[in-house]
């Protein structure tokens, strides 16, 4: 059977292993990773402090490491926290690890009772890990794949039910401790268990960070960095399943080309910066506008798409010229602009390319008709005179 100095020594190792392997994340700027990080540096020094315990002081060695240990497991949970953008630690959690951490000292130097000390602190411990588990199952993200979350989660109820039952155990008098390193087999067996939830809990975290970098991944290849609406590629991929659903069920879909008029002289009178800012005042109007299943992109320069789904040509009109009277309404500062469109419906059999090329068309008749209107193509390519512009 392993000793107790065998266990923490492994557990240093662990420890130093995973303190490197989460500093190597942190130039990537994931939030949660550098209190992991200095969690996990801080075990290897509480462990450390642990082992060198008979050799200095009292106060250096079992107080500080205790002290130490509180604070890591704290450190996890905030950054467990962080990393879903949910507050770090309430005044209660932090007003609990100091008391459970007086008990400690309490049970060490007033009235010396290593059992009472391990119920305390184990205790405080499966509460951490308890709400480690429940953070990653209450506040993962839905469109994100479940694996990285459900193995945080299931390690952290894993090491909180291994906490609970240590508490218990000596809690009950099942086991007694006279040393901190007391080598019996039920404490051995803890701490053996406790052990390996270390590098569990390691593997979670750099799991959720790489899941965290897929994302930004993800969303670089399909979304436009300036106005976070989708790039053309993503656009016509997602607008391609869509035409297929609607033509599967029958039910209508529409389609608007949008153009912003002028959009050069916008340039050179104003600056390119302040071209920039309308574009992305634009988008966000638009996007402040979308209905749940409306698809909206960038299919390069100032030239956008949008997509309604079940929405009659009439309808989907109406819409595109409400986006007209929101800009209007509320103007890009000093960068005044407009914009142009053509609007056209899917009928039988339509591919999106044919429907794309009639709202294109629509679009030019709209633009040579004096721009800052809607018009809706026709069937047969050419542009019908329906129109609106604002009066």
């Amino acid at each position: 059977m392993p000793s107790t100095v065998a266990l923490l020594g492994i557990a240093l190792m662990s420890c130093v292993m995973s303190a490197a392997v989460l500093g190597s994340l942190l130039r990537a700027n994931v939030r949660g990773v550098p209190r992991w990080c200095a969690a996990y540096g801080i075990f290897s020094v509480a462990i450390l402090l642990v082992l060198v315990g008979p050799r200095v002081p009292l106060w250096l060695g079992l107080s500080v490491a205790h002290c130490l240990f509180l604070f890591a497991s704290l450190l996890i949970l905030e950054g467990v926290r962080e990393f879903f953008g949910r507050p770090r630690a309430s005044a209660i959690e932090y007003a609990a690890s100091v008391a459970v951490y007086l008990a400690v000292l309490y049970f060490i130097y007033v009235k010396p009772s290593p059992d009472d000390s391990v119920v305390v602190s184990s205790a405080y411990f499966a509460y951490v890990r308890a709400a480690i588990g429940w953070a990653a199952l209450r506040y993962r993200p839905p469109q994100r794949p479940k694996y990285s979350y459900y193995f945080l989660a299931i390690a952290a109820f894993a090491g909180a039910l291994l906490h609970v039952a240590r508490s218990i155990a000596y809690g009950v008098g099942w086991n007694h401790q006279v040393v901190f390193l007391d080598p019996s087999p039920l404490n051995i067996a803890f701490l053996g268990l406790g052990i390996l939830s270390f590098p569990f809990l390691s593997i979670a975290m750099v799991m959720l960070a790489h899941d965290r970098l897929a994302e930004r991944m993800e969303r670089l290849a399909t979304i436009d960095e300036l106005t976070g609406t989708l790039i053309r590629r993503a656009f016509m991929e997602r607008a391609e399943a869509s035409v297929a659903a609607a033509h599967a069920s029958g039910a209508p879909l529409a389609l608007a080309i949008v153009d912003l008029d002028n959009f050069k002289a916008v340039n050179d009178r104003y600056g390119h910066a302040a071209g920039d800012r309308a574009l992305v005042h634009f988008a966000s109007t638009v996007s402040r506008s979308l209905r749940p299943g409306d698809l909206f992109g960038r299919l390069g320069g100032e030239e956008f798409a949008l997509l309604f789904p079940a929405t009659r040509e009439a309808q989907a009109l109406q819409l595109t010229n409400s986006l007209r009277a929101a800009i209007a309404a509320r103007p890009c500062g000093q960068t005044p602009y407009t914009f142009s469109a053509g609007v056209d419906e899917f009928g039988a059999g339509d591919t999106l390319a044919r429907v794309l090329a009639r709202a294109d068309a629509a679009l030019y008749t709209a633009k040579a008709l004096g721009r800052d209107c809607v018009v809706v193509a026709s069937s047969d390519g050419a542009s019908n005179e329906r129109l609106e512009q604002l009066g």
